[in-house]
């Protein structure tokens, strides 16, 4: 298995919302996990709705699965393009601890430029900015774990 191969598993476990696979061949052996909690919601029926029904039709309980809580937060940024991780890793703003950091806030960038590395199993990869325009926001700690498609940073479009 190439490190594509493995990308593509670990983008397709992130995506299907499993929380563990592991796949073993006779030369190695793989294990992606995730940090997804359960979802769970909770659902009551207003006290109207409630007398009106009898208690033999009553609504069945929904199911973590079945339902999801979508919370759109109300903001600003919605003028602002969002670079995303491409994977799941480790997020660092400078390829070292000693050397300058590859983007700060307010800083022009290009796309193609690089404006952080992922590491992903022992591998650290650039990642290249898609868009053009100035840096924002930073949106994760360096060094902190980060998501499948996970928003790195807000860009003002130049």
């Amino acid at each position: 298995m190439d490190i594509k191969q493995i990308q593509d598993l670990i983008k397709f476990v992130s995506r299907s919302g499993v929380n563990e696979v592991s796949i073993e061949q006779k030369e190695f052996k793989i294990t992606i996990k995730t940090n997804q909690a359960p979802t769970y919601v909770t659902a009551s029926v207003p006290a109207a709705a409630a007398q009106v029904l009898p208690a033999a039709h009553a609504a069945p309980p929904v199911s973590p699965v079945e339902a999801k809580e979508v919370l759109v937060p109300v903001s600003d940024d919605s003028k602002y393009l969002t670079i995303k991780s491409p994977m799941i890793g480790t997020f660092y703003r400078s390829s070292s601890p000693d050397k300058p950091l590859f983007v700060n806030v307010g800083d022009e960038i290009k796309a193609g430029q690089v404006v952080c590395i992922i590491e992903a199993m022992k591998l650290f990869n650039e990642i290249e900015s898609e868009i053009s325009g100035r840096i924002v926001k930073v949106l994760v700690d360096n060094a902190s774990p980060v998501e499948y498609d996970q928003p790195l940073f807000l860009v003002e479009p130049i």
